[in-house]
């Protein structure tokens, strides 16, 4: 969901049915396919300390590939690119940033920094959720931070920048403190009355900040990083190695499509969470099966070298370069990569674009 502020002033709302009051949370109802993903989450995170007792250096490998990861699929999801040599330099060697991409990813990376080494002493409150969008503007003229000062709505714009479509009004400006206090008190009732599975309050706390929209600016950012918060203060810890911003990237297009699904009939406590909440769990689910098949290729050499290059190819939403492959497959060497970029490109998986060091390589989509 991203917020545009608009200049129309709607009327006053009826304050909004969050969706983590008792008398929403009672009436949830969920099939012996969502519990068998909630079980399965459950078992892959006791696995998740197992891996984390016995092999520390496998996981720190992990961990710089992810964050990288992350600062560049969050912010590519709203529209903030930049080439992936200077995202590295930024993230892993806090090389200053040269322009507003390159802030706003530097702010990323100390947002990213400061919930991998505090997550589990944060309490989820407005003041550390204004803290963490502060952060993500610490390198930009405008100040973060501040909740937003006037209304705004998710819509979508044309090639020209003109709305055709809105998909959601967010709180009002003036109702957005009372929102945000009302969100984080109801999360903290709910998760202590030990009535509900973390695994439900979480998405449906992010669902409940996108819907409020807090900010003018820098919303989904902060979504996605309050939703790694959440899931490492539940000892789903999975985010720190591997990137959960990527896999949301990989299904953009669902990523949206549930979100405003999820959000219709918010306002009045008539919405349908289960569309949203499939997609967070199932994204969970896919980055516990990739962190496990790392571990098993990093720790024990298991699989080819061949079949490690394919699956990092795999993970891939956008063109890449060699060097980029290399650093996701330690111990592989740059002609055994060619050797299979050559049979994916022959294979119709990958084309290539450019020649020497500037050569990319980009997947195909399918029937393209």
């Amino acid at each position: 969901m991203k917020g545009v502020i608009s200049t129309i002033q709607y009327p006053h709302w009826v304050f909004p049915v969050h969706s983590l009051q008792p008398s929403f949370l009672d009436q949830l109802m969920f099939s012996p396919e969502q519990v068998r993903t909630l079980r399965q989450l459950g078992e892959s995170r006791g696995r998740q300390e197992l891996f984390s007792q016995q092999m520390p250096e496998v996981l720190s490998a992990l961990r710089k590939v992810a964050t990288v990861e992350s600062a560049e699929s969050s912010n590519r999801l709203e529209g903030i690119t930049a080439s992936l040599p200077r995202i590295e330099d930024i993230v892993l060697k806090d090389a200053k940033p040269q322009n507003r991409s390159e802030q706003e990813i530097a702010g990323y990376r100390d947002a990213l920094g400061l919930l991998h080494e505090s997550a589990r002493k944060m309490p989820f409150s407005a003041p550390v959720i204004q803290q963490i969008h502060s952060t993500l503007y610490r390198y930009m003229p405008a100040q973060g931070g501040n909740w937003k000062a006037t209304d705004n709505e998710i819509v979508d714009k044309d090639a020209e920048g003109r709305v055709i479509r809105v998909r959601f009004r967010a709180v009002s400006a003036v109702e957005t403190p009372q929102a945000m206090s009302d969100l984080v008190t109801h999360f903290a009732s709910a998760l202590t009355s030990g009535r509900h599975d973390p695994l439900v309050l979480i998405p449906l706390a992010v669902l409940d900040l996108l819907c409020i929209h807090p900010f003018s600016d820098g919303n989904g950012r902060t979504a996605r990083l309050i939703t790694l918060q959440l899931l490492y203060q539940a000892g789903y810890e999975v985010g720190r190695y591997i990137s959960l911003e990527r896999l949301f990237e990989q299904v953009k297009q669902s990523y949206y499509e549930t979100l405003e699904a999820s959000s219709q009939g918010w306002h009045e406590g008539r919405h349908d969470p289960h569309p949203w909440m499939n997609l967070f769990w199932g994204v969970l689910l896919a980055a516990y099966k990739e962190f496990e098949e790392r571990v098993g290729q990093l720790g024990t050499g298991r699989g080819s070298k061949s079949a490690q290059v394919r699956a990092a190819v795999a993970r891939r939403v956008a063109p890449f370069a060699i060097s980029e492959l290399e650093r996701d497959c330690p111990g592989i060497g740059r002609d055994t990569i060619r050797a299979v970029l050559r049979q994916l490109r022959d294979e119709g998986v990958l084309r290539v674009e450019g020649q020497g060091r500037g050569a990319r390589w980009r997947p195909v989509e399918p029937g393209a």
